[in-house]
């Protein structure tokens, strides 16, 4: 049992380091919070849910083996590695995928299927939801930039 609670903390101790260091991590993060949060608003069914939490599941998945990658190609050489690049290029391309699949399943929940109509028709009839929403807006815009810790190691 300790070894397995070992094991969780970890993984856990290892996405906050991805979380920290690398600022596409907070942005996925801030995202996956907006997309949740219309989600909540719009009432969406808890198919459309699955998919959701699936898809932002499989965009911190790919950003966190590309850290993984990132790090382990660092290690390995910080001199300019043609090879090295293409790697890191590699896998930089998994997680654009994921995260224009992530967008594609977005416009199907939110815009074809109208739920996000739906979700600025309930804030139109409460305005004052906008101030929350304009204050997360600014604050996620911050933590996106200043959240995290410069990598000094290069």
């Amino acid at each position: 049992m300790k070894r397995q609670i070992k094991s969780f903390t970890n993984a856990f101790k290892g996405i906050a380091a991805a979380f920290i260091t690398e600022g596409h991590m907070r942005f996925h993060f801030v995202a996956a919070f907006f997309v949740l949060l219309f989600a909540y608003i719009c009432e969406v069914s808890p198919a459309e849910w699955a998919v959701l939490i699936l898809t932002i599941g499989l965009v911190f998945t790919a950003e966190l083996i590309n850290t993984a990658i990132e790090k382990a190609c660092d290690l390995y050489s910080t001199e300019h590695n043609p090879l090295i690049g293409k790697i890191k290029d590699i896998a930089a391309g998994a997680v654009l995928i994921s995260a224009i699949a992530s967008v594609g399943v977005a416009v199907f929940v939110f815009i074809i299927s109208g739920n996000l109509m739906y979700a600025f028709e309930r804030l139109l009839k409460h305005p004052l939801y906008f101030i929350p929403l304009g204050i997360c807006a600014v604050c996620s815009v911050l933590f996106i930039l200043f959240g995290g810790i410069k990598n000094t190691k290069k």
